[in-house]
């Protein structure tokens, strides 16, 4: 369904941000998917058996949940909040200016992902990292603690060190969220044309579903920026290459990882991050339609 202001809402609706929060909490769930891909990012020569394999031998199921808490979920309930409230506004405003639904939710998507990326994801994002990077230290027996991980990156680089990579954070997230809600209003709109049904009429939660999971799926054309995204963030010692630029940026990390890996180590990890961008998107807009929907009958 097209996204409306319903009857009697005036102005803005902060009641998105609880909802956002409490709907990107859910998709914590998904923390193993997220995980894997993270892992094939960062040793691009594995395949998705041996990431899986990689990651069990760290710690068994706990390992496939590393840094889900608590920085996952702070993460999670921050940005989560952040982008529901900004993309629904910036969609409402677009489809009350006559925008189609898929343009609104492009729109709509675009902003929440950078305000997300910008307010939200630096810090989270570097200490779930953190988490991971230690414990691929325990694997070889080198034994730090969260604080002194984070302490020693403060120190080596400062604010910047801790937001490193926020811009190609940013990148992802804008296409992220872009593809992602403006791919699933397309397909809400054609599965409204395929069955009959008129602009304003709803559909049901299967075929809500279904146009989440493609718009989910179809959004993970961007994994280049989400595999430069892990290898400007990587903070494991073992990382070290020569050839790897000092100061890495966007553009020269992704040269360094198209020289290194080529094509395909630009997508690796493609295959976690469907399932994970599907269950994502299936809870931020089926779902979330769902849950605001309810919130302002209350």
């Amino acid at each position: 369904m097209a996204i409306q202001k319903e009857p009697g809402q005036k102005g803005i609706n902060w009641s998105n941000i609880a909802v956002g929060a409490i709907m990107n909490m859910v998709t914590t769930l998904g923390q193993p998917l997220e995980v894997l891909k993270t892992q094939m990012a960062a040793n691009r020569s594995q395949t998705l058996l041996q990431a899986t394999k990689s990651v069990w031998a760290r710690g068994g199921v706990a390992g496939l949940y590393q840094g889900l808490i608590p920085w996952a979920w702070i993460e999670a309930s921050t940005k989560g909040g952040v982008l529901l409230f900004t993309a629904s506004e910036v969609e409402t405003a677009g489809v009350g200016m006559g925008v189609s639904p898929a343009a609104a939710g492009l729109l709509g998507g675009m902003a929440g992902g950078v305000a997300q990326a910008y307010a939200t994801m630096g810090f989270t994002t570097c200490m779930k990292t953190v988490e991971i990077t230690r414990h691929k230290e325990a694997s070889v027996g080198v034994e730090r603690s969260t604080f002194q991980v984070f302490m020693d990156i403060y120190r080596r680089e400062g604010i910047r060190g801790i937001n490193k990579g926020v811009n190609a954070v940013a990148v992802r997230q804008c296409t992220n969220w872009g593809s992602r809600m403006g791919f699933a209003r397309l397909a809400e709109t054609t599965i409204r044309n395929v069955r009959g049904k008129g602009e304003n009429d709803k559909l049901g939660a299967m075929d809500k579903i279904l146009a989440s999971s493609i718009g989910g799926a179809l959004a993970t054309w961007n994994q280049p920026i989400e595999v430069v995204r892990v290898e400007m963030q990587s903070m494991a010692k073992a990382t070290a290459n020569a050839n790897r630029p000092a100061k890495l940026t966007i553009f020269n990390t992704l040269g360094f990882i198209y020289k290194e890996n080529g094509i395909k180590g630009l997508y690796r990890g493609v295959t976690p991050r469907i399932g994970l961008g599907i269950w994502q998107t299936i809870c931020m807009v089926s779902f979330a339609d769902y849950v605001k929907a309810w919130v302002k009958t209350r």
